[in-house]
């Protein structure tokens, strides 16, 4: 998978909480993802489509991360995953979708977004609805972890 098609996610991920949370992720090194099992507690989901290729975009949070985020992002901290953290990680995800497409842009590579779906719970499972390999890509911060899986077609 093309390094230049991937870095836009991770920066625009780094910078949509940074800004809108004042959360600070710190990138691992990313691997090829044999599974479906989500390794956190609630994902969102996005679709992307254009005349390159098409994949999908997905983060995933720990509880306590999303939680924080919530808490920063709005001022209140929900006791568990709710509709309202369910909400808030859709709309992570459509910014983060939103920065990369606006990078990749700038390089020529143009697609459409769907609507993220955003799934919770433990074990969880999310279903890339393309053929090439899955990338995840692991961050860390205080609050616990989050990670990036990005899949596309061809590149």
């Amino acid at each position: 998978m093309n390094v230049e098609f991937i870095n836009p996610f991770i920066s625009s991920l780094l910078n949509v909480l940074s800004t809108m949370a004042q959360t600070d992720l710190t990138p691992g090194k990313p691997k090829i993802k044999k599974t479906e099992v989500a390794v956190g507690d609630v994902s969102g989901l996005i679709g992307m489509v254009g005349p390159q290729t098409k994949g999908s975009l997905s983060i995933t949070f720990d509880g306590e991360l999303a939680m924080t985020i919530m808490e920063r992002m709005l001022g209140e901290r929900p006791e568990k995953i709710n509709e309202e953290v369910t909400d808030m990680v859709g709309e992570i995800t459509n910014m983060v979708a939103g920065g990369a497409k606006n990078l990749l842009g700038d390089k020529g590579y143009e697609f459409d977004m769907a609507t993220p779906v955003v799934v919770s719970g433990k074990d969880h499972t999310i279903t890339h609805k393309c053929e090439g390999p899955k990338l995840i890509m692991p961050f860390t911060s205080d609050f616990g972890a989050a990670h990036i899986e990005v899949c596309f077609d061809k590149l």
